[in-house]
């Protein structure tokens, strides 16, 4: 029955992430093109409130995940409650010192901080009762929310703009002011189903949960979250610094187009989070071995058929754009970022393995290292080398290929699983088979019967030998239960 409700949830999560997605894209192809210098402001302040939100959130939500399964109800309240305290503290002291830092900082950019801060608290927010609707397996309608307004956000912001009818900064200020809307509705629909109400007082909590194990795993959880910023999100941040706005925008078209590929892992991955917790706690290794290997084929065979079309469709389907020739600039990054994510889907969920097991300090100690390598990669592209943002994703891509790597290794040493068996294996040469076949045949005069044609033979090749073979159990079973 709970896998029943967790597929539901997943199809719900999915199918409104799709939906965000579609309007992003839509808002990407036409809309942000036409104002790149604006779109790169916009992603500035998004990447910094990236950096200062996993320090406002100090790992509150992801321990609500890791200690909520074996917590009475009262603490799971207090639990929740505990979390709200810290950022909201946390959240007061780094106003203080971004306060502070205008008398001592001279940096011309210093004033996008103070657009960033607000975005980074509400963030924090959605996050934790985000993470609260997991552990109540309610994640469909919060995430309808947190997906589908900030993507209307800011194309609506967007337009304004180039319409002349609103400033650069009052558009930052009234697409920060969706998010305080998209909190406002989160908390009322969270708290239908969830009172916090109880003591004041958290030593009972603390009596359940060593208050020094707590702070532990919040740090070390902390310590992670940034890293995992600074290791695969601060390209964002870094190439405002050493490009142009512009630039900035460029990539951030090419990021929220491949963007979409990673839609089904986060649905799965928050769903199946507090899965992993409780298995990994009840030590019942052979069904996670199984949920580990499910979930990394569902994930690789759906991002393979997005990255598919799109190696076989992009480029054409530009041409036809009012806006192509602006977005042309990005195809190339699209690959690259594509590819990234593909290879972490195809993974599964190593980090939720890791992160809620006694050896979560494994991610602390291999995501400093890649902070380092991915900096370093990002300033030497940036610096040293004449093809720019194409090296910033040469370089997220390298970091995230060695980061799971190095996790696989880890968690076959530690507890003995891997996300593959010998029908993973047959799906990736299925797969590959039929894309290079495709990709090879000769093109089409017509440049719109070319990736019709190509796009839909890929499609329907690639899930009918999948479905024959049964290589993804899952697809066969609601099929069949479909054609029930």
């Amino acid at each position: 029955m709970q896998d029943v409700q967790s597929h539901k949830q997943a199809f719900w999560f999915t199918l409104i992430n799709y939906l965000g997605i579609a309007i992003g894209v839509i808002s990407t192809v036409f809309v942000y093109p036409n104002d790149k210098d604006f779109l790169g402001k916009v992603g500035f302040v998004d990447s910094i409130a990236q950096m200062l939100y996993p320090i406002l959130v100090f790992g509150g939500a992801q321990a609500l995940i890791h200690f909520y399964p074996n917590l009475s109800d009262n603490n799971k309240r207090q639990l929740f409650k505990y979390g709200i305290f810290t950022i909201s503290g946390i959240g007061i002291g780094v106003l203080l010192l971004l306060l502070l830092g205008q008398f001592l900082i001279d940096w011309d950019r210093y004033r996008y901080l103070f657009f960033a801060f607000p975005l980074a608290v509400v963030s924090a927010f959605v996050e934790l009762f985000k993470r609260q609707a997991a552990n109540l397996q309610k994640i469909a309608v919060p995430t309808f929310y947190e997906k589908i307004i900030p993507k209307i956000a800011l194309p609506v912001v967007f337009v304004l703009v180039l319409l002349g009818w609103m400033t650069e900064s009052i558009a930052i200020t009234t697409f920060i002011a969706f998010y305080f809307l998209l909190l406002l509705l989160l908390s009322q629909y969270l708290f239908r189903f969830f009172s916090i109400r109880g003591e004041g007082s958290f030593q009972e909590l603390f009596t359940e949960i060593p208050k020094k194990e707590y702070l532990s795993y919040c740090f070390y959880t902390f310590i992670g979250s940034f890293g995992s910023f600074l290791a695969f999100r601060v390209d964002g941040f870094m190439i405002p610094l050493f490009c142009e706005f512009e630039d900035n925008g460029t990539y951030r078209i090419a990021v929220n187009l491949a963007s979409a590929l990673a839609i089904p892992a986060t649905g799965l991955f928050t769903i199946y989070a507090p899965q992993v917790s409780a298995l990994i706690k009840n030590e019942d290794w052979n069904t996670l071995q199984m949920k580990y290997v499910e979930t990394a084929k569902v994930l690789f065979f759906i991002g393979a058929i997005v990255l598919g079309c799109v190696f076989l469709g992009i480029e054409s389907f530009f041409e036809f754009l009012p806006t192509g020739q602006k977005l042309m600039a990005s195809v190339p990054i699209i690959y690259v970022l594509g590819s990234n994510v593909l290879f972490n889907m195809a993974t599964g969920f190593n980090s939720e393995i890791i992160s809620y097991s006694k050896y979560y300090r494994f991610n602390i100690v291999s995501v400093l290292i890649l902070v380092v390598l991915n900096i370093s990669l990002n300033w030497y592209f940036l610096t040293q080398t004449e093809i720019g943002i194409l090296g910033v994703a040469i370089a997220s891509f390298i970091a995230m290929a060695l980061f799971n790597i190095a996790k696989l290794i880890f968690i076959y040493k530690k507890f003995g699983i891997l996300p593959f068996d010998k029908s993973y294996a047959k799906l990736i040469l299925v797969l590959n088979i039929t894309f290079f076949g495709i990709y090879a045949m000769p093109k089409f005069e017509n440049l719109w019967v070319d990736v019709a044609v190509k796009v839909t033979f890929f499609l329907v090749v690639t899930l009918s030998l999948v479905l024959q073979m049964q290589l993804i159990p899952a697809m066969n079973f609601w099929l069949n239960k479909f054609r029930k």
